[in-house]
């Protein structure tokens, strides 16, 4: 089983599974720690929890470091719910539950770090025009990730890639160039639509000054 006291160890094996150093995950394992102590605080319906906080059964992963490996090791390599519980002695019913479960104090504890990507093509021409000095330098590319292969034979041409020779979803994604941090993302689209499609489709209205870096796929 994964643990974060044995892989912490291990630098390497660590930012592999997590994509994060151990400095990295510790500094998010705070926010984390504190969006998991909320929403404790109430039920799965919204109403106040009368049990005390850390009442009844422990489960596999009793602690906040073992929860948020637990998720980012999931996004990190993206395998099927039943391998990936295996890794944490959870059966797959279990693993897609507390994936569910986890992936929102996730994304809050990013939103209170500032490293929340924007998902509006505006919201990040707004973010630049605020943050970044003319002249800064982003990146725009598209990736692509496996999905699993659909049953209808029309769906199977609409995702199957060309390009990864199997069927996919893409993402646009800008980063700043210096601190290689994610700040936008884009909806979710076909793996075969090409790169500079999608970039023409999401329209960033990037602000006079902004030096954008892009491989000869966006160039048409």
């Amino acid at each position: 089983m994964l643990t974060y006291d044995e892989l912490k160890t291990k630098p390497t094996t660590f930012l592999a599974v997590t994509s994060l150093t151990v400095p990295e995950f510790d500094l998010l394992l705070l926010p984390f720690t504190q969006a998991l102590a909320a929403a404790a605080q109430v039920t799965g319906r919204g109403k106040a929890r009368r049990r005390k906080p850390g009442g009844g059964q422990k489960g596999k992963l009793p602690t906040p470091q073992a929860k948020l490996l637990f998720l980012l090791s999931y996004l990190k390599n993206y395998p099927t719910q039943t391998y990936h519980g295996l890794q944490f002695g959870l059966s797959q019913s279990k693993t897609n539950e507390y994936r569910q479960r986890l992936l929102p104090r996730l994304q809050q504890a990013l939103t209170t770090l500032g490293c929340q990507p924007e998902r509006a093509a505006k919201a990040l021409a707004e973010r630049l025009q605020a943050s970044l000095a003319a002249g800064h330098a982003v990146v725009q590319d598209a990736t692509e990730r496996p999905r699993e292969r659909p049953k209808e034979k029309e769906l199977q041409r609409h995702f199957y890639s060309g390009k990864r020779k199997t069927h996919t979803d893409k993402n646009l994604l800008v980063g700043e160039l210096d601190t290689r941090q994610v700040l936008y993302l884009s909806p979710t689209v076909e793996g075969k639509k090409h790169d500079k499609k999608l970039a023409d489709e999401v329209a960033v209205p990037y602000p006079a000054g902004t030096v954008l870096h892009q491989d000869t796929g966006f160039q048409g």
